[in-house]
């Protein structure tokens, strides 16, 4: 009978374990690496809808890129929301409304087209949680066509009256935060800061105290780029409080060639002084109790991709809730 001693079955079944244990600790960073997409609820049906992420914030801040391969610049905070559009049919998303049930048509490059001359598509807010705050906003578009706008077509007069609704008079791309609802029966509800890209190439901010007498100029003016017609452009705004939330801190970033080689175009800091550009008594008219340099700390229900004045292709919008840089 073959008798093996008892020390030597113990030094196999140790070895055994000491080799499990450093194939675990070799594995350990790629399992800790999937978790950031892992974490995520999805919102209506699981194959068509867009979804939401819960980020652990544990990616590599050095080769950070969001679901769609396109590079972020600051990373998802802590638990913090990413939204990003359903590529399959950005209608059937429970999360992202249609101010003006704008019809989109798919395109064979798999991205989509809408015709509306006035388009407002809102990522809101899901129930019960927070509303959107600090958040890098981005997306892809390709201007097919150009509507002269009512009273400028050529985009010239970029500094309108804010007593009006600006769309009016511009051919823009805007990614906009920290808003409500936008419309006459709860006018103080419309804040907005609104990185915009115009059809020209030219890029800038403004700000909404209350739609529509709470309109600003626009600041951060800058000739970015050729004019946009016929390309694929990728567009990015971050927003992000910073001074103790008393101020707060826009960037926009451009693609121009459409090979998610980024550059910055504008950055700039509302500490107050940016004030609307409405008469006192137009302003305060509709009674929000805010100043005419109300800086716009607060966060928002909605985020917000709007054009005005054009006909484009879309694909790969997103919307994450960032961590802050730390202040110097």
């Amino acid at each position: 009978m073959l008798f093996i001693p008892t020390v030597v079955i113990t030094f196999v079944i140790t070895s055994f374990l000491v080799v499990s244990v450093l194939q675990y600790h070799d594995q350990l960073p790629h399992l800790i690496s999937l978790s950031h997409s892992n974490v995520q609820f999805v919102l209506a049906d699981e194959e068509m809808s867009s979804t939401v992420h819960m980020s652990n914030n544990s990616t590599n801040e050095n080769t950070m890129v969001d679901k769609f391969g396109i590079k972020e610049f600051y990373p998802t905070n802590q638990h913090g929301r990413e939204w990003y559009v359903n590529m399959t049919n950005p209608k059937n998303d429970t999360m992202l409304s249609f101010t003006f049930d704008a019809p989109i048509n798919k395109e064979k490059d798999g991205s989509w087209q809408i015709t509306n001359p006035k388009v407002r598509m809102n990522v809101e807010t899901p129930t019960g949680m927070q509303p959107w705050k600090n958040v890098e906003i981005t997306g892809y578009v390709k201007v097919i066509s150009v509507k002269a706008s009512k009273n400028n077509s050529d985009n010239n007069n970029k500094s309108n009256s804010a007593n009006q609704d600006y769309s009016q008079t511009l051919n823009d791309i805007a990614w906009y935060a920290r808003s409500g609802r936008h419309n006459s029966e709860t006018p103080c509800e419309g804040t907005a800061l609104i990185g915009g890209i115009h059809t020209d190439g030219s890029v800038g901010w403004k700000k909404s105290i209350w739609f529509t007498g709470g309109y600003t100029d626009e600041r951060a003016l800058n000739q970015a780029a050729k004019p946009l017609l016929g390309r694929w452009i990728g567009w990015k705004v971050v927003i992000y409080n910073i001074d103790n939330d008393t101020a707060v801190k826009m960037e926009s970033y451009l693609d121009d060639q459409n090979n998610n080689q980024w550059k910055k175009v504008t950055g700039f800091v509302d500490n107050g002084g940016w004030y609307a550009n409405t008469d006192d008594v137009t302003f305060f008219s509709a009674g929000c109790g805010k100043p005419k340099d109300y800086v716009i700390t607060n966060p928002g229900d909605f985020v917000t991709f709007r054009t005005d004045n054009i006909i484009w292709d879309f694909k790969n919008l997103s919307v994450r809730e960032i961590k802050s840089p730390d202040p110097i």
